[in-house]
């Protein structure tokens, strides 16, 4: 698995929610070749429900949920982890 981590140290602290999904547009090809491709949203707890909403509102979205800080999916494939800032558009 590749695991990709967008976090800075003091990010993984604060935001300590990820809102994860299965990117079914992603997966099988690229870095997730033959394998599952998943990211993740990492969030403040506050923040966690507006994510999600959003996550769950993108049309590639499948499984998604809410996961700990520590997540990290197992077999073939390609994890992403981006940050919510205050510009990204679920904090809209």
């Amino acid at each position: 698995m590749i695991y990709q981590d967008d976090r800075t140290t003091e990010q993984k602290n604060t935001h300590s929610v990820i809102v994860a999904m299965t990117d079914t547009f992603m997966s099988g090809w690229g870095k997730a070749e033959n394998g599952t491709s998943y990211a993740g949203w990492a969030c403040k707890p506050e923040d966690a429900d507006k994510v999600e909403r959003w996550v769950r509102s993108r049309s590639d979205a499948s499984r998604v949920r809410v996961v700990g800080s520590n997540w990290r999916p197992r077999g073939k494939g390609h994890t992403h982890i981006y940050v919510v800032t205050d510009t990204h558009p679920a904090k809209r």
